[in-house]
């Protein structure tokens, strides 16, 4: 990355440690202004840790986490205006409609409540919930897909400058999916940039123009999508580095029986 290319999301030597061992070990990322940027990495990986640290869920051990040069944990309330997150099992207030959960959480964040109104309603048309809303469903009896698209919408309701999604296309429709991929791709034209943790190879590589591995809780690579998988695709390059558990014959016999 070019040395005067302005940086929207900066992590440096991120560390947790839980019951004795790392979780996060010394995770150290740069994400470029304007970038769309996939985390990649076996379940257990970091990736949910590292994510959590770096919007303000989960504190540190030692490492720093900075949104457009500010530290989230130094002046949380101006790092955490720029940040729109989607994070891993996100917990909502489930005794509400998916549009009564957005004015909420809008007035919550001080937003003017025209303007509240007026995002909610477009953001619930876009992302298909309108037809949920028109029919009075709470969000508890969302499904599972449905819960990540009002997810994504609290995220983006406040217009934020980074987006930080854990899993975002988990559980979500091909209809629904290509839909947030407009979404996501648009955000970031317009000077956004996100960061997306996902376990799906093909989608990083078909949406995110950067990526980066992780692994025991350690970046094991990052950079452009061209340049990290070189000559092979992206998943041969992730089992290359993190390694391949190989069934040997003589397991699982009995499924031949």
């Amino acid at each position: 990355m070019p040395i005067d290319t302005p940086v929207a999301l900066h992590l440096d030597g991120l560390t947790k440690v839980f019951s004795g061992k790392p979780a996060a070990d010394h995770v150290s990322l740069t994400v470029p202004v304007g970038s769309l940027t996939g985390l990649v990495g076996p379940n257990g990986a970091g990736k949910t840790t590292s994510l959590a640290m770096t919007v303000g869920l989960l504190r540190p051990d030692s490492g720093t986490a900075a949104v457009h040069g500010i530290d989230v944990w130094a002046d949380p309330t101006r790092a955490k205006a720029l940040l729109g997150v989607l994070p891993d099992g996100l917990a909502l207030p489930e005794r509400l409609t998916g549009g009564e959960l957005l004015t909420y959480w809008g007035l919550l964040r001080g937003m003017r409540a025209d303007v509240v109104r007026a995002r909610a309603t477009e953001l619930m048309r876009i992302l298909e919930l309108d037809e949920a809303e028109d029919r009075g469903l709470l969000v508890i009896e969302y499904s599972t897909g449905m819960r990540k698209k009002i997810g994504l919408a609290t995220a983006l309701l406040h217009a934020p400058k980074v987006l930080v999604l854990d899993e975002p296309f988990e559980a979500v429709d091909p209809v629904s999916a290509r839909v947030l991929r407009g979404i996501l791709r648009r955000f970031v034209a317009a000077g956004g940039s996100v960061v997306i943790s996902s376990h799906v190879m093909s989608l990083v590589e078909d949406l995110c123009d950067r990526v980066a591995i992780i692994a025991a809780g350690q970046v094991l690579t990052a950079g452009t999508v061209a340049d990290v998988r070189g000559a092979s695709t992206l998943e041969d390059t992730f089992v290359r580095l993190v390694g391949e558990r190989e069934v040997g014959e003589e397991e699982l016999a009995w499924l031949a029986s």
